[in-house]
């Protein structure tokens, strides 16, 4: 995609990137790009295997955050996925979690997860205790719901230094809004 086709929301991202977020990259990266998705949605998938693919090619210059919107109406192992990789996060498994649940392409069930778990080396009654949590599903939910009130209305939505983008999900369109922050960034 050309740089001059680059569409930016007037939508800005309302809720900060904390310490409770879900951060890949150098801290002090130029570049943040938020993702809200959930684990079985067909466009999800593709933006999780462009947002890897990404960070290879910009990973020096970009942190991303993940964070859940889980689809639970149409997708019935969203929660259960998120669930899991928060419980896994709470062993310091998230990223490693996350990989192999967008690895099953939006086709896996609970034994899958429980599977999962066991390859990371997890502590099983803490895993099991921690996706069972009410605290934790909580916690989701409300990331779900303040991703809503700050612009998501569908799944994956980014947003690059806290501004949506309107992009299909793939390496060239979001490497194409990197490139192009990057290069106002340094004039």
């Amino acid at each position: 995609m050309p740089v001059a086709e680059a569409r930016v929301d007037v939508v800005e991202l309302e809720v900060p990137v904390t310490s409770e977020d879900h951060l890949k990259g150098p801290k002090d990266a130029p570049l943040t790009l938020v993702e809200y998705a959930d684990y079985q949605c067909e466009a999800c998938i593709l933006g999780f295997q462009a947002v890897e693919k990404l960070m290879e090619t910009h990973g020096d210059r970009l942190n991303v955050v993940f964070r859940h919107f889980p689809l639970m109406s149409y997708h019935p192992m969203a929660m259960p996925g998120a669930m899991a990789a928060e419980a896994a996060a709470k062993q310091g498994k998230f990223w490693e979690m996350h990989a192999k649940i967008f690895g099953a392409e939006g086709d896996f069930d609970d034994e899958d997860l429980i599977r999962w778990a066991q390859e990371l080396g997890l502590d099983m009654d803490r895993f099991e205790r921690d996706r069972n949590d009410a605290k934790i599903e909580q916690r989701i939910r409300k990331m779900r719901l303040d991703g809503a009130r700050t612009g998501v209305n569908g799944t994956p939505t980014f947003f690059l230094d806290n501004w949506r983008l309107d992009v299909e999900p793939t390496h060239q369109h979001l490497s194409a809004y990197v490139d192009h922050f990057l290069a106002h960034i340094q004039s």
